[in-house]
C-alpha cells in the first residue's frame, strides 16, 4: 500500500514537472531541389539552383525512365546460378536509368534547437553512397544504398535558415535487380535536450508471458547524469495498465522490469500492440520523452517443431519482397506497402522476408499492426563479389556499423522472429568465409541475444561440408530439395528452413500449349505460361515445397520467391529485350494476382473459400483442340462442366505431387461458351461453384478501387483496377487496348501499370495498354478534401468514370 502512495506522488510530481518542448521531429518531404547530374560546389550556400528541378521526398529519380537495353548492360556468369558461360544481360537492373551522380538541397530552418540541445539528421535509407553537408560543410557520409544511419550536426546548424545538401553516385554493375536513386526513404532533423535518450537506444523485451503476467523488460541508453526515468505501458486504446520509474543509471543504461497483468499477447491473428511512454526528468524537469509501440509475446524455436509462437507451432507461411513498389519504384509509400500486404494476408501468407536488404520502418509498422512474421535481412554481399561494385567494397569498414544500425533500429518491432546475415554469398567457400559467418552471427547476438540468425545458403553441397551451415541459429536453404533431409541429418539445429523457395515463373493471363512442366523455357513473345509448371532450371514448382512442408516437422516453413514481381532480373528472359522486370510473382507488377496466388490461397488460407479456374475461354483458333482445364480450390474434388456437359469429377490424391493440390481436366476440348466447376465438401455435398464465359468484343471499361475513400494528405493512394469488358461484363482476357487516363477535382494522375514484363511504355504518363484485359492505375490525393474522378478512355470503348473521396 505504501508503494502504491509513492508511486501515485511520484507521478503526480512529474506530471507537474517544466515542459520545454522536450524533443521536436520535422520530417523533410517538401522543398527538396534535385539534379541528376555532378556539379562542383553544390553543397555550397548559394549556389544558383534555378535549373533544378523540384522534388519531394520519398523520391526515386530514375523510375520515370525511360527503358533503354544499354543501360547496365552487363557481360556477367551469375555464379550463384551455376552457370558457366558468361552472356550479355539486359534488363538486369531494370533497364531504367539509376546510374550516375544525384544532387539534393533543401533549406530549412531549426527553431527548436539552441547550444543546449543535440540535433540529430535521421536518414532512413539514400541510394547510395551519400555524403551529407549542413551549410556548405561535410558532416558525413555512408556507403550502403539500404542502411539506416544519422549524423549529429549540433556543431554544423546557425540561427535562421540552414542549407542541407546530398550527393548520391549509383555505379553500374552494383546490383542485381533495380536498386531504385535518390532519397527513396525518409529524411527526418531530430532535436533534442543534451541529456536524452541515445538514439535507437532503448531495447524492450517480453522475457516472461502468462495468461496472468507479463514482464516487460526495457533497456535504455541515456546521455547524461542524474536522471530519473519514468515510464508508462499503455494498451491500445492509450490506458495505462502498469508503470516503472528509476534513478539507477549503471554504465549510461537504466533497466526496468515492469509487471503488465492480464497481457494480450501480440500474434498473427491479433496483432495486439502496447506503447511505453517514456519521460527523462533532469532534476523536476523533463527533458526528454518517447513512445515506443511493441508486442508482448514469447517467441522460441524447438529441435524438429521450429516456430512455437505464443505456445503454439507456426510454420512460416512466408514470401519475399523486394524493396521497389513497382511503378512507384523505390519510393516508399506508406499507403502501396499496405495494399500489398492487404493481398497478401487474404492469400494466407503470414511472413516476409526482406530481400535482400534492411526494410523500410513503414513496412515493419505495417507488418506490426498487421499481424506478420518478419525475417528481417542484412545483406546480398559480403567481401566476395557478385557483382564488380557490390556491397564487397564496404563490407570491411561498414558490415558491423550497418549491422548494429539494423537491430538497434528495428529490434522493438513484435514482428521481427528472426535476422538474416545475407543471402546466397560466394563467402560460403572457403575459411575466410566461415570465419566472416560466425563473426556476423555474434554481432547479430551481441547486439540482439533474444532472436535467432539465419542465412539464405545456396552452395549447400558446400556448406554440408566446411561446417558453414553448422553455425548458423536456424539453417536456411535457398531451394535444393534434393538436399534437406541430408541437411537436417547432418546439421545440428533440428530443423530446415526454406528461406527462398519455388522460383516458378509466370505472365498473368498467359497460357502455353501443350501443358508439360518445363525448366528455363522461353518463347519468341516473352512471356511465361499461367499453367504454374515452369521453373528454372534451379528451381522448382510451387508442388515440390508442398510436399515437404506436408510431410516433415522439422521443415519449419518457407519463403516463396516472391510475393510480387519487381523491376530487374527478368530470368528466364535475361537474355531478351525487351523484358525489364520479373516473372518469379505471385502477383504481376501491378499488384494483381496471378493463377499462381490462388494455389497459394487454398493451402494457406484456411478460413475463406478458395475456387478458381483457368485458363481463361478465348481461344478462337483452338477449337476442338485439347485445352486443359485446372482449378485451385481447399476442396479436394470438384466436378467440371463445358457449355453444361460434365467433363467429370476430380478428386485430390496422393498418385503425384501435381494431384495433391491440382483438380485436372487434362483432355478438355476447346469450345466457346461457359465453363463451370461444383466443388463438394468432404461429404459429397456441393458446396461452392465458379464459373468463366467466352468474352465477346470489348465494349466498355469497369473500373474498381481498392480503396474508395483515402486522407487527404498529398500522398495517401488508391488503386483502380481497370478491365476491359464485354457488353455483358465478362473479362476480354486477350484484349491490349490503349487506355487514357484523367483525374479530376482533389486528386491526381499518380502512375499506371499493366504487368507486363516486355512493355516499355513509361508508368508516369497517363496512357497504357491493357495486358491480358487488365492494368491498373493509381491515384493520389491532394491536401484538399474533397472528391476526385478518375476517366479512363479507350479508341471503340465507353469511357469508365470512378469516384474516389478523399478526406
Amino acid at each position: 500500500m505504501k508503494t502504491s502512495i509513492y508511486l501515485i506522488f511520484l507521478f503526480f510530481l512529474f506530471s507537474c514537472a517544466t515542459n520545454q518542448n522536450t524533443r521536436s521531429v520535422q520530417t523533410f518531404n517538401k522543398g527538396w531541389k534535385f539534379i541528376n547530374k555532378d556539379i562542383s560546389g553544390a553543397e555550397k550556400p548559394g549556389f544558383d539552383t534555378d535549373n533544378w528541378e523540384e522534388v519531394e521526398v520519398p523520391h526515386d529519380w530514375a523510375i520515370p525512365g525511360p527503358f533503354d537495353k544499354e543501360i547496365d548492360k552487363q557481360t556477367v556468369l551469375i555464379e550463384q546460378n551455376q552457370e558457366e558461360v558468361a552472356t550479355e544481360k539486359t534488363g538486369r537492373t531494370g533497364a531504367l536509368p539509376y546510374i550516375g551522380v544525384g544532387w539534393y538541397r533543401l533549406n530549412f530552418e531549426a527553431p527548436d534547437f539552441n547550444p543546449g540541445k543535440k540535433a540529430l539528421l535521421v536518414f532512413d535509407g539514400a541510394m547510395s553512397e551519400p555524403q551529407v553537408f549542413v551549410n556548405g560543410e561535410k558532416v558525413g557520409e555512408w556507403k550502403y544504398g539500404y542502411a539506416y544511419f544519422y549524423f549529429d550536426i549540433s556543431d554544423y546548424l546557425k540561427d535562421g535558415e540552414n542549407l542541407l545538401a546530398v550527393r548520391l553516385e549509383n555505379n553500374g554493375e552494383s546490383s542485381r535487380w533495380y536498386p531504385g536513386a535518390g532519397l527513396y526513404r525518409k529524411v527526418q532533423l531530430l532535436v533534442k535536450d543534451n541529456i536524452s535518450f541515445k538514439q535507437w537506444g532503448t531495447f524492450i523485451t517480453t522475457p516472461f508471458v502468462s495468461d496472468q503476467l507479463a514482464q516487460v523488460n526495457i533497456k535504455s541508453e541515456i546521455n547524461g547524469k542524474n536522471i530519473k526515468l519514468v515510464t508508462e505501458i499503455k494498451d491500445a486504446s492509450g490506458k495505462i495498465v502498469a508503470t516503472s520509474s528509476s534513478d539507477q543509471l549503471f554504465g549510461g543504461e537504466v533497466e526496468q522490469n515492469i509487471a503488465v497483468p492480464t497481457p494480450r499477447r501480440w500474434d498473427i491473428d491479433t496483432p495486439y500492440l502496447y506503447t511505453a511512454t517514456m519521460k527523462l526528468f533532469s532534476g523536476n524537469s523533463l527533458v526528454d520523452e518517447q513512445n515506443i509501440r511493441f508486442g508482448i509475446r514469447s517467441v522460441e524455436y524447438e529441435p524438429g517443431k521450429g516456430l512455437v509462437l505464443n505456445g503454439k507451432v507456426t510454420k512460416f507461411k512466408g514470401v519475399c519482397l523486394h524493396h521497389d513498389l513497382g511503378p512507384l519504384g523505390a519510393a516508399v509509400n506508406k499507403a502501396a506497402l499496405k495494399r500489398q500486404l492487404t493481398i497478401l494476408k487474404d492469400m494466407g501468407c503470414n511472413a516476409i522476408r526482406s530481400s535482400h536488404n534492411m526494410p523500410s520502418f513503414e513496412q515493419l509498422e505495417l507488418c506490426d499492426e498487421m499481424g506478420f512474421l518478419f525475417l528481417a535481412e542484412s545483406f546480398d554481399e559480403w567481401k566476395r563479389p557478385k557483382v564488380a561494385n557490390g556491397y564487397n567494397r564496404f563490407f570491411d569498414d561498414y558490415a558491423e556499423k550497418d549491422v548494429v544500425n539494423l537491430v538497434r533500429a528495428t529490434r522493438n518491432h513484435p514482428s521481427i522472429v528472426m535476422w538474416s546475415a545475407g543471402n546466397e554469398v560466394p563467402d560460403q567457400w572457403g575459411n575466410e568465409g566461415l570465419k566472416r559467418a560466425v563473426w556476423l552471427q555474434n554481432l547479430f547476438h551481441r547486439e540482439d541475444p533474444t532472436r535467432p540468425v539465419t542465412m539464405g545458403m545456396d552452395q549447400v553441397v558446400n556448406t554440408l561440408k566446411n561446417g558453414f551451415g553448422a553455425i548458423w541459429d536456424i539453417p536456411g536453404l535457398n531451394y535444393r530439395l534434393p538436399l534437406y533431409e541430408e541437411a537436417y541429418d547432418r546439421f545440428p539445429q533440428g530443423f530446415i528452413l526454406g528461406s527462398e523457395t519455388a522460383s516458378t515463373v509466370s505472365s498473368r493471363g498467359i497460357y502455353k500449349f501443350p501443358v508439360e512442366e518445363f525448366k528455363q523455357k522461353t518463347y519468341d513473345d516473352g512471356q511465361c505460361t499461367s499453367y504454374d509448371l515452369e521453373a528454372c532450371w534451379w528451381s522448382n514448382i510451387p508442388d515440390e515445397d508442398f510436399y515437404w512442408q506436408d510431410n516433415f516437422d522439422w521443415v519449419i516453413g518457407e519463403f516463396v520467391w516472391t510475393g510480387f514481381d519487381y523491376l530487374g532480373e527478368p530470368t528466364p528472359y535475361d537474355e531478351y529485350w525487351p523484358s525489364r522486370s520479373s516473372y518469379f510473382g505471385i502477383c504481376d507488377l501491378a499488384g494483381l494476382p496471378k493463377d499462381r496466388y490462388y494455389l497459394y490461397r487454398s493451402r494457406w488460407n484456411t478460413q475463406d473459400t478458395t475456387l478458381h479456374i483457368l485458363p481463361h475461354w478465348n481461344w478462337e483458333g483452338r477449337e476442338g483442340e485439347t485445352t486443359p482445364v485446372f482449378v485451385y480450390t481447399n476442396f479436394n474434388s470438384a466436378e467440371l462442366f463445358v457449355n453444361g456437359k460434365s467433363m467429370g469429377i476430380q478428386k485430390k490424391n496422393n498418385e503425384t505431387l501435381l494431384n495433391r493440390n491440382r483438380l485436372m481436366w487434362m483432355e478438355v476440348k476447346y469450345e466457346p461458351g461457359t465453363v463451370k466447376v461444383v466443388a463438394f465438401d468432404d461429404a459429397g455435398n456441393p458446396a461452392a461453384e465458379q464459373e468463366i464465359h467466352t468474352a465477346g468484343a470489348p465494349h466498355h471499361l469497369l473500373l474498381q478501387a481498392d480503396r474508395e475513400q483515402i486522407v487527404a494528405n498529398g500522398n495517401d493512394l488508391s488503386y483502380v483496377t481497370v478491365s476491359v469488358v464485354d457488353k455483358d461484363g465478362n473479362l476480354c482476357p486477350t484484349a491490349d487496348n490503349q487506355l487514357h487516363f484523367e483525374v479530376r477535382g482533389e486528386g491526381k494522375f499518380k502512375v499506371v501499370c499493366n504487368g507486363d514484363a516486355t512493355s516499355l511504355e513509361m508508368f508516369h504518363l497517363p496512357t497504357m495498354k491493357a495486358f491480358s484485359g487488365k492494368l491498373v492505375a493509381t491515384v493520389q490525393s491532394l491536401e484538399e478534401a474533397g472528391t476526385l474522378t478518375l476517366l479512363v478512355s479507350g479508341d471503340g470503348l465507353e469511357t469508365g468514370t470512378l469516384e474516389i473521396k478523399s478526406i
